[in-house]
């Protein structure tokens, strides 16, 4: 009888069995396989009223899964439950363990970092058993965001139109709607600078009378120029060498944030490669993964890999450019149960996985590669320059910078701004005397911040201890699905619906709904999975506070009227207005219930592309319960059709048609990805 291995993954367990060997059978839970049941008060699926205890059932669709693990487990020895090192990992364990009525002998918790032959054979000889913190944490969020989504997103539902309400979510779609508010009150205010300049460099205006200045109107720039002549005297330079260190290595969101900038990456994407990268790779004699797991908000490294990527570097660039490890700052919030985001092998470079991996997939690794390597160099050297001129007591600046020694920027100069500014020697000009050649002014208006891009949302997410590493990506798509925001210019722009939604939330829980009560909930998860938090009573203490307020939003809010369209109902003569429905909008009579009258809407036929098998067309259709699919229009002679949009264009492998899936272009026969 075998060993049973149970991960998350599918593509996980074919490259686990193969480190493990005969004697284990290694097989997939596909992720969660239980969750809350909508029984119980309001349907949260928890007993409020006995220490919160959560009601759970088989996720549909799961059932053969689970009767399946069922039967193996019965026939092995010992269960392994190896889904991933966090709390949400630690809660599948458990789940299954409870679910496979695995008794405290049957079963063993392994846990890994990367998945590599050495590190995953290594846990399997360090087992230990679940983390009771770690579910009873996990389990806490689960019931929270349960409560909290269920009674607010009615409550959004009935008063507003809007579609949910979360307990992050609507935090996130505050700080939105608040820049948004912020940049429609912003009062520009003009200013001006003044630039002389020369044949090799050019100087601003900063000082008067060595004390900073501020140009604010026309007046005062007019005369300020008044006063200036071409001729500047040389007030002092300065010489610094300054030394300017490289960046730590990848967290979840810096990894994230680098690759919307970076590459235009969205969250999704980058999750999605990043989750191959762990999960394994195909290489010539081997199948590993490529990097550690990609969920943390850890900078850590483990000793092995520092003292091997010294090696590494030593090797390859010389002594001098080994550097030193980057200091964990004692930040709130930080999870620092597993390593930064890394290369599993400092000596798999990029250039020598590259053809294994897809194009995506080798910039996300050079990515992280780099910024691993280059954390544990060297320093680079740089000497800047400040040149001072004077010119009837106005003080004007400029500064140039050379590299001396590269250090670190010898690997990372691709990423990073290097780019040189050198001035002239003066030091040894024959005079202290510079003449310019014009002087220049020029007129300048002060901006708001700016709209957040998704990478500047979730670094401000993070920095206010917002959520957690894996819940940036489903937050984002959160607010995209139920249309609070749009994304104009790559930028985050709040929608009607997600202005209102914000302004009622804040009226009725603006002790609840914001970033100070929503951090402090995260620290409190964190404080259960410490084990030096009882989390029923966290539970009780937030359920006395909030259900009150909700009970009070109900009865008080005012209900949004909806939209009228301008036409007159046929029936009975009253304004026709825009309903939502279960399934979408739909137009319908505003004197319901009395007139039941619904408008029945023309179907707009949406040509995608020519039809694969016939001389027909794909058109975009819906099922009855309103989900989009694309399907030809000779439908029931032709039955083709397809869950995700038809590129058009012909697969090179087999010439079946491309579709889009996700953030990528796959192959609707073959296993081809664009």
């Amino acid at each position: 009888m075998k060993n049973l291995v149970i991960v998350e993954s599918p593509s996980k367990s074919k490259t686990i069995e193969k480190y493990l060997g005969n004697d284990y059978k290694v097989v997939s839970s596909k992720g969660h396989i239980r969750d809350l049941t909508t029984t119980g008060k309001y349907g949260f699926g928890v007993d409020i009223d006995n220490g919160f205890k959560p009601n759970y059932e088989i996720i549909k669709g799961k059932k053969s899964v689970v009767n399946e693990l069922k039967k193996l487990a019965k026939e092995s020895n010992l269960v392994y439950l190896a889904s991933d090192p966090d709390r949400e990992g630690e809660a599948i364990a458990w789940h299954l363990k409870d679910t496979l009525k695995l008794k405290d002998d049957k079963y063993d918790r392994v846990v890994f970092n990367e998945i590599t032959k050495d590190k995953v054979r290594d846990a399997f000889n360090h087992p230990r058993k679940i983390d009771d913190n770690l579910v009873k944490s996990q389990e806490s969020r689960r019931i929270l965001d349960r409560i909290i989504g269920f009674r607010l997103s009615k409550l959004m539902q009935s008063k507003t139109g809007g579609k949910s309400a979360g307990r992050v979510q609507s935090v996130a779609l505050k700080l939105i709607v608040d820049r948004e508010e912020e940049i429609n009150s912003f009062i520009p205010e003009e200013y001006y600078t003044i630039t002389a300049i020369f044949n090799d460099f050019e100087s601003k205006l900063f000082q008067y009378n060595h004390k900073d200045i501020e140009i604010k109107t026309e007046k005062e720039k007019n005369d300020i120029l008044d006063k200036l002549s071409k001729t500047f005297e040389i007030e002092s330079i300065d010489k610094k060498d300054k030394n300017k260190k490289a960046k730590p290595p990848y967290t979840t969101s810096t990894l994230q944030q680098d690759a919307s900038n970076k590459y235009n990456f969205t969250g999704k994407k980058t999750m999605s490669i990043a989750q191959k990268l762990y999960e394994g790779v195909d290489l010539e004699n081997e199948t590993t993964g490529l990097i550690t797991y990609m969920r943390t908000d850890s900078i850590r490294l483990s000793d092995e890999f520092i003292k091997n990527t010294y090696k590494y570097i030593s090797d390859n660039y010389g002594k001098e450019y080994i550097g030193y490890v980057k200091e964990t700052k004692n930040k709130e919030n930080i999870q620092d149960a597993h390593e930064a985001i890394r290369p599993t092998d400092i000596n798999k470079s990029p250039d020598k996985v590259k053809k294994y991996l897809s194009e995506d997939e080798y910039k996300l690794y050079k990515l992280i590669y780099y910024r691993a390597l280059a954390s544990l160099m060297i320093d680079a050297k740089t000497l800047t320059t400040t040149i001072v001129l004077n010119n009837n007591n106005y003080q004007f600046k400029t500064t140039g910078s050379i590299i001396t020694f590269d250090g670190y920027l010898k690997v990372y100069k691709d990423y990073e701004s290097t780019e040189e500014k050198i001035l002239p020697d003066l030091e040894n000009y024959n005079t202290n005397i510079v003449i310019a050649n014009e002087i220049v002014d020029e007129q300048h208006f002060t901006k708001p911040k700016p709209r957040y891009t998704e990478a500047k949302l979730i670094k401000e997410l993070e920095e206010l201890g917002i959520g957690r590493p894996s819940t940036y990506v489903k937050i984002i798509d959160t607010l995209k699905e139920r249309e609070y925001v749009i994304l104009e210019d790559k930028k985050f722009k709040p929608t009607s619906i997600g202005i209102l939604t914000t302004h009622k939330l804040q009226e009725f829980f603006s002790n609840i709904i914001n970033v100070e009560y929503t951090a402090k909930m995260e620290d409190d998860l964190d404080k259960i999975a410490e084990g030096k938090e009882i989390y029923n009573e966290m539970l009780e203490n937030f359920y006395k506070e909030f259900e009150p307020l909700v009970k009070t939003a109900f009865d008080e809010m005012e209900k949004k009227e909806p939209e009228k369209t301008g036409e007159l109902c046929p029936e009975c003569n009253s304004p026709l207005v825009i309903r939502k429905g279960k399934y979408g909008d739909f137009t319908a009579c505003s004197n319901y219930p009395e007139c039941k009258y619904i408008k029945k809407e023309e179907k707009k036929i949406i040509e995608i592309c020519d039809c694969p098998n016939c001389n027909g067309k794909i058109v975009e259709r819906k099922t009855k319960r309103g989900k989009i699919f694309y399907g030809c229009n000779n439908f029931p002679k032709c039955n083709t059709a397809f869950w995700d949009k038809p590129t058009g264009e012909k697969c090179p492998k087999c010439n079946s048609i491309l579709l889009e899936k996700k953030d990528k272009i796959v192959c609707s026969s073959c296993e081809y990805e664009k």
